[in-house]
């Protein structure tokens, strides 16, 4: 999530639990500096962009970390604060939570993280909301402003800050419910336009739980189905996309290639702009303008060969026409995102050249 959210989760959990010690000022600042420092580890120096992408979000986000490193902070904490020093497990309690529910709703994201590392070492990301949804922080940002504004504990702020984070974790569970109501519903759909993909994906779209994208991935291309909760009945928008997996049948031995197939579990397509290779993880952004896009390979005489990786940066992210769609979709009303509708695939030439290249290519190599 991003930085206010989780500035805010670590702090309403650190005053629920430290308020009343040393002052609900003291705890919130003290649990938003907690529930940040995870994130820290943007500044570890990474290999290339591939890495900084696959392992963001690493063993800093682990929860057996952070029960290492509780008892460390909190033995601080209690040398730092006399309020805090005849409540030891109460400060241990709140260390560890506000470390732990930073990686909990991270999880919750499509990005995900590796909140099990290192004996389940791959990201869990569940998708059922998007890395910023300001009905999750609103709450608990008003509980924190007002702990902020007050010097003493009260019962009434005691009261506001349980009550934020009631509703924020009640917002998370419901989130949940509905992307498995989504996914049901959208595998319904596609049983009646034909045959069902190989995997299917719902993720909350922008802001909002009401609007979702579902991913159905086949082997050659993919398809986009967006549903919302208040679609009537029969409704679902679909647009279905090339993956060009020709371009990459001769990179899968990189290793630029294998990280970003385990970290998107194979949920990518293939481009190929002004010659270069670029792989896209379809369940980050909305079609065509991913977030995460890297370049892994060129044409060469010889034919496609590994290069980079190099993230990408020329995307834009929101195309023209998209805030006016979603804005009809959370309505329920039907509307066409043209950014997808008017997507031209590759040429027929061009992806018989490409596989052409990468054969001989392999050929050559071998």
């Amino acid at each position: 999530m991003d930085s206010l959210t989780q500035f805010v989760l670590g702090a309403a959990v650190s005053t629920a639990l430290l308020g009343s010690k040393i002052g609900p000022r003291k705890a919130a600042l003290l649990g938003g500096a907690l529930g940040t420092l995870p994130d820290l580890d943007v500044l570890i120096p990474f290999d290339d962009p591939v890495d900084s992408f696959v392992y963001h979000r690493g063993w800093t986000h682990s929860v057996f970390v952070h029960a290492l490193a509780t008892p460390v902070l909190a033995e601080g904490l209690l040398r730092l604060f006399k309020g805090l020093r005849d409540h030891r497990w109460r400060v241990w309690a709140a260390v560890f939570l506000c470390l732990s529910t930073h990686a909990a709703i991270d999880a919750m994201t499509v990005y995900g993280t590796r909140i099990f590392w290192p004996f389940y070492p791959d990201p869990v990301g569940v998708g059922s909301v998007f890395i910023m949804d300001p009905i999750y922080t609103l709450p608990l940002l008003v509980a924190v402003v007002w702990a902020l504004c007050r010097k003493t504990w009260t019962s009434r702020l005691r009261n506001v800050v349980a009550a934020a984070l009631v509703l924020s974790t009640g917002y998370l569970a419901l989130s949940v419910v509905i992307q498995q109501v989504v996914k049901g519903r959208a595998h319904h759909v596609f049983l009646e336009n034909g045959v069902p993909p190989d995997k299917v994906y719902a993720l909350a779209t922008p802001l909002n739980i009401l609007v979702w994208k579902v991913i159905g991935l086949r082997q050659n291309s993919y398809d986009n189905m967006y549903l919302s909760l208040l679609d009537g009945l029969g409704q679902a928008e679909i647009y279905s996309h090339p993956r060009h997996l020709e371009l990459v049948s001769c990179l899968e031995g990189s290793e630029a290639f294998r990280k970003l197939d385990w970290f998107s579990r194979g949920f990518y397509r293939a481009e190929l702009i002004d010659g270069d290779v670029v792989l896209s993880d379809l369940r980050m952004g909305l079609t065509p303008g991913y977030a995460f896009r890297f370049v892994i390979g060129e044409t060469r005489d010889t034919g496609i060969e590994p290069s980079g990786p190099e993230r990408l940066l020329d995307t834009v992210r929101v195309e023209e026409g998209d805030w006016d769609w979603l804005g009809a979709r959370l309505r329920g009303r039907p509307a066409v995102r043209r950014a997808e509708a008017d997507m031209s695939p590759m040429p027929q030439e061009s992806r018989y050249v490409a596989a052409l290249e990468c054969s001989r290519g392999a050929a050559g190599a071998g």
